[in-house]
């Protein structure tokens, strides 16, 4: 197994909750996968410590969850976490729309700014679909909607998200992968952008809020049964190589402010 070596910034807790995260998201870590510590810390290069640190946070963003003495193993997606979710991401991602087409409304100058901005987002999105990469698809996402956000002009929308996009990134990696043909959201964002520039709020609006829901209808559509989750967890103890020790988990230190929430990935970042 090859080894990634993490660089020192942000915080090796910081990176290691983005690693496990990336894998989730791409399917390589499956619900109820076993996720021992030795393993990933050999894995991503680091010692034991950020590890733990990292599957805590996790643990309280509810991405992860106990399972007894096996420790800790990746939790089911939560439907009704991501509806509601969802709703909140919604509302915001309106807003922001509405805001950021007046402003374009108003200025020429900033239309064209937001434009251009947009349009590179746009170009590296389309190039993560044709390569078929879903963990820059996801990257180049998060980005084209935290650029709505701060093209909004209000400051306080971003920040208000960050604390969704978390759990969302997983989302976006079941809706990417089984619900709805990455081309497609990004001819969403295509005409999102659209309307934004030529200062429509209400249209831009509309799409943004079609694009979203869409998204969790069919992410909803497509949820697991009962089945394949019993099909996952047979194959997540089957790839398991040891036991998790009970007396691995750690006091977690204060939380930390992870830098630059959805952006953090900019010009590749969710639907």
């Amino acid at each position: 197994m090859a080894v990634m070596h993490l660089q020192s910034h942000p915080s090796l807790v910081e990176q290691a909750y983005d690693a496990i995260i990336d894998e989730i998201a791409d399917g390589a870590l499956a619900p109820s996968t076993h996720l021992v510590q030795e393993v990933l810390a050999e894995r991503y290069g680091v010692s034991r410590q950020p590890i733990q640190q990292a599957l805590l946070l996790l643990k309280s963003d509810g991405i992860v969850q106990d399972a007894g003495r096996r420790g800790l193993v990746v939790a089911p997606l939560d439907m009704q976490m991501m509806r509601d979710r969802y709703q909140v991401r919604a509302t915001l991602d309106a807003l922001a729309a509405g805001l950021a087409a007046r402003r374009c409304a108003a200025s020429p100058e900033i239309a064209q700014q937001t434009k251009r901005q947009g349009e590179h987002i746009l170009e590296v999105g389309f190039d993560a679909v044709a390569a078929g990469a879903i963990k820059a698809m996801i990257a180049h996402d998060v980005a084209f909607h935290a650029f709505v956000y701060d093209a909004s002009g209000n400051p306080m929308i971003r920040p208000t998200a960050e604390i969704h996009w978390r759990f969302l990134r997983r989302v976006m990696g079941e809706v990417l992968r089984k619900s709805e043909p990455p081309i497609s959201i990004w001819q969403q964002h295509r005409d999102i952008l659209a309307a934004i520039v030529a200062g429509d709020p209400n249209k831009a609006e509309a799409r943004i809020l079609s694009h979203i829901q869409n998204a969790a209808a069919r992410l909803a559509a497509n949820a697991p049964t009962g089945d394949d989750n019993a099909h996952e967890k047979h194959g997540a103890q089957k790839g398991r190589t040891e036991a998790a020790d009970p007396d691995d988990d750690v006091r977690l230190a204060p939380r930390m402010r992870r830098p630059a929430g959805p952006g953090a990935q900019a010009g590749g970042g969710w639907p």
